[in-house]
């Protein structure tokens, strides 16, 4: 039978074409890494060696995992499961245990969904924008359920199921727009203003993921922690929002990460964030703190970006809590204010939104209260009753670094203050900054728990 070229359309959208080619210099030095790994004996790392499965064969763990001997199949597993389920997991056999451990490590993609929107009936009385926006937001519901892991498999060259979807869902939606165009060809000048309002780009996701595996060292497992922190960035800027930006690249800047997983010790990480914010600090001026101007809101945005920055440092690597938990006490003990609370919000976000998947939160009398993460006078210091009267208090005692929410606000707000009061009290907080910035500081009375 020939082949009927009216019901032909042709493949516009295909992963290989639309994401920015990577382009690998020598060889893929990390498949050998994620080999070692895989032979190792530390489940986390194995664990994410699965979860990214930055290799061409698909089922490399699989095989890998089932030579390994029972005992480690059993620790492993031990370690990934919760306590309750030891009984029933017991009860597996070495493949069971295996798949289990697979299962467990791997972000489970959803249901492929076809495309579900298409052109309205001629005499509809939409304007172009309208349907640019119901394209858009079909688009948007599709893109939602790719996984940032897929993502990463595909900017490096690996096929990624979902992405393959979601394009073929795109082209798709060409075939009912031309079958539609042409039995309506009196829609072309609509079409062709709704596509001036359509985003016409690719690889805002891509291209960034590929700059950053080139600019970071060859170490496949801090990688991978990068990436795991940045799948909480992906889903809070394109999957909880109400309309996606397609045309800003993907934000991979990881200042406060990189320091992280640099970090020796708490108190090393804690030394770098107080240079960094003593640097910053020491730039303030009258003009700036009365104003409050441009640089001021530069400093409030950097304590904001911070907290954003822990609470998905928690959020994806949720081992590194206890060694924020620990920074924080040594950035008290700096009278380092401006990161202390900065840690403080993002661990406290963090809490919150997890403490009932970890049992750790329980309910008096109709109220919600949340098991506290960090030391009592920390939590004392971040609280907003009365402009942060408690973390004033305490730092008209024991200045530092100050917290930048209420610091620059605060001359303005003491009762009775005038413009040359406040220029006073402008005066005396940047030398006492000054003085704590150039002649060190001393501990605060801190008791250790």
């Amino acid at each position: 039978m020939a082949l009927d070229y009216d019901q032909s359309y042709k493949s516009l959208f295909q992963a290989g074409l639309e994401v920015p080619r990577y382009v690998v210099n020598s060889y893929r030095w990390w498949e050998d890494e994620a080999m070692t790994v895989m032979w190792a004996f530390n489940v986390a790392e194995i664990s994410l060696v699965i979860r990214f499965s930055l290799y061409q064969m698909g089922d490399l763990p699989r095989e890998m995992l089932r030579r390994r001997n029972a005992s480690a199949i059993d620790t492993f597993l031990h370690n990934l499961a919760d306590p309750r389920e030891q009984q029933l997991l017991s009860t597996l056999s070495h493949a069971q245990r295996v798949e289990e451990i697979l299962r467990r490590s791997t972000v489970q993609a959803q249901d492929p969904v076809p495309w579900g929107w298409f052109p309205p009936l001629p005499g509809h009385g939409l304007e172009p924008k309208a349907i640019a926006l119901a394209i858009e937001t079909e688009s948007h519901f599709h893109f939602k359920r790719i996984a940032f892991e897929e993502l990463v498999r595909i900017s490096l060259g690996y096929s990624a199921p979902s992405v393959e979807w979601f394009m073929s869902q795109h082209t798709a939606f060409y075939c009912y727009l031309k079958d539609h165009l042409k039995a309506y060809p009196d829609e072309f000048p609509l079409y062709m203003e709704v596509e001036k309002q359509l985003h016409m780009v690719s690889g805002f996701i891509a291209g960034p993921i590929q700059q950053l595996f080139r600019s970071q060292p060859p170490s496949l497992i801090p990688i991978l922690k990068v990436f795991s922190v940045l799948a909480v960035r992906f889903r809070r800027l394109y999957v909880h929002v109400p309309k996606m930006n397609w045309y800003t690249p993907f934000d991979t800047s990881i200042q406060f990460l990189e320091d992280f997983l640099g970090s020796t010790s708490t108190n090393d990480l804690a030394r770098s964030m107080t240079a960094n914010d003593e640097k910053d600090f020491s730039r303030l001026t009258y003009d700036s703190l009365l104003s409050e101007d441009a640089y001021v809101r530069q400093l409030l945005a950097n304590w904001h970006n911070l907290s954003i920055a822990v609470w998905e440092c928690c959020s994806g690597l949720p081992y590194s809590i206890p060694y924020l938990r620990d920074c924080a006490h040594t950035l008290y003990s700096r009278r380092n204010y401006h990161s202390l609370t900065a840690m403080l919000e993002g661990i406290h976000r963090y809490s919150i939104s997890t403490a009932q998947s970890r049992g750790l939160n329980s309910t008096h009398g109709g109220m919600v209260v949340v098991d506290p993460v960090v030391f009592q006078d920390a939590v004392l210091l971040r609280r907003p009753d009365d402009n942060y009267a408690a973390y004033r208090q305490h730092y008209a005692v024991y200045p530092g670094v100050p917290f930048s929410s209420p610091s620059p606000r605060e001359p303005e707000v003491w009762p009775g203050s005038s413009p040359a009061f406040a220029r006073i009290s402008a005066d005396h907080f940047l030398r006492s900054l000054s003085e704590i910035i150039f002649s060190g500081t001393q501990d605060p009375p801190f008791r250790d728990r």
